[in-house]
């Protein structure tokens, strides 16, 4: 079964933080970094959900589903409409061959 295209409509930042050295050999502070943009397609919680996310102490606002990858990550956060939202969850596979897409959980920083 294929990934339908269109419902990947919404464009993303991945960010990731770095840090380094300078040419003198000194840390340099952390900066997030792109890491790479993506299509995918968010999804905001529904008042309901919301509520009942905030009942169990979650801090989870919306979903991000991608087609499959394994190098995104907890440590990374997601730009979307000029918001940062931070990763809460692994990936969370498809339910059809597990290699078609991934969807994380986002929480606001």
């Amino acid at each position: 079964m294929s990934q339908n295209a269109g419902e990947l409509r919404h464009r993303i930042k991945v960010q990731k933080l770095t840090s380094g050295k300078d040419e003198d050999g000194y840390p340099t502070p952390e900066q997030w970094v792109d890491f790479m943009p993506l299509w995918a397609k968010v999804t905001h919680l529904s008042g309901k959900d919301l509520i009942a996310a905030q009942a169990s102490n979650s801090k989870i606002v919306a979903r991000v589903k991608i087609r499959y990858r394994e190098d995104i990550d907890t440590t990374m956060r997601v730009i979307y409409k000029g918001k940062t939202y931070a990763i809460d969850s692994q990936a969370l596979e498809d339910t059809n061959t597990g290699y078609e897409s991934v969807t994380f959980l986002l929480s606001n920083i």
